[in-house]
């Protein structure tokens, strides 16, 4: 199923109604301009955004729509139309606001509720981790790897042989910032000035205490230890082992520049 180039034929009050209606996507496609449509009546103030963390500001969002194809038709519309009605509803409402349609492709027939089917496809984080914690549940298994090391950096945790392994929190911290890095010998230092706040005189460490947590993250490797391996005279580096898998994080690390 996929969708042909957008259209818009409905007003803007149609179209958004359309939208509202249950179903699943099939295809990404661009927006080409539309006629003008009847100006939308003044929206009711909506919610207020929760806070953003400190040194951050919004800039945009996203709405996710679940609508297939036949659903759209039988409600006289079409995927495109639907698009095009948001698109030319923000416009109006903000002229200064850009506007990127994405729509997600399923295989034909696929199970679960339409809404899940788009954020999954779409690979929005929070359906991502439910789908990974559905599957681990399905299976009794942390990973499909019976042996080895399983390094999950988009949920912070370590696995190994099957078995979940605790580590704290600047132990893990340690080991990713290592594996975003693997095959660089990195220093202590650097270490350091990365992973402790300079400001935090009570806890920041020396080089080794540097070398304490690197100790004890190594021990809880056990027989895979080796993948943390210390460069006399300079640091560490992280070394890939063919037992070992790591799970990326969908989006950029915030300590990977």
């Amino acid at each position: 199923m996929s969708i042909a180039t957008i259209s818009s034929t409905r007003t803007a009050a149609e179209r958004t109604a359309a939208v509202l209606t249950a179903g699943r996507t099939t295809a990404a496609t661009a927006v080409p301009a539309a006629a003008p449509v009847a100006a939308a009546p003044a929206a009711p103030a909506g919610p207020r955004l929760r806070s953003v963390p400190e040194g951050t500001e919004a800039r945009g969002f996203v709405l996710y729509v679940g609508l297939d194809e036949a659903k759209a038709l039988a409600d006289g519309s079409s995927l495109g139309q639907v698009v095009q009605a948001l698109k030319d509803l923000a416009a109006q409402i903000a002229p200064a606001s850009e506007t990127y349609a994405a729509v997600a492709l399923a295989p034909a027939g696929a199970g679960g509720r339409d809404i899940d089917v788009v954020r999954l496809a779409l690979q929005e984080p929070a359906a991502l981790a439910r789908h990974r914690d559905a599957e681990e549940t399905a299976t009794g298994e942390f990973d499909r790897a019976h042996a080895g090391v399983v390094i999950d950096l988009s949920r912070k945790r370590l696995a190994l042989d099957n078995s979940a392994v605790s580590l704290t929190f600047k132990e893990f911290e340690l080991l990713q910032y290592l594996v975003l890095r693997e095959g660089r010998t990195v220093d202590r230092a650097e270490l350091i000035g990365a992973l402790w706040n300079p400001e935090d005189e009570e806890t920041a460490p020396n080089e080794r205490t540097i070398d304490v947590h690197i100790r004890r993250l190594r021990a809880k490797l056990d027989r895979y230890e080796d993948i943390v391996r210390t460069v006399r005279g300079v640091g560490y580096r992280f070394d890939r082992h063919a037992d070992v898998t790591i799970r990326y994080a969908s989006a950029p690390s915030p300590d990977l520049f």
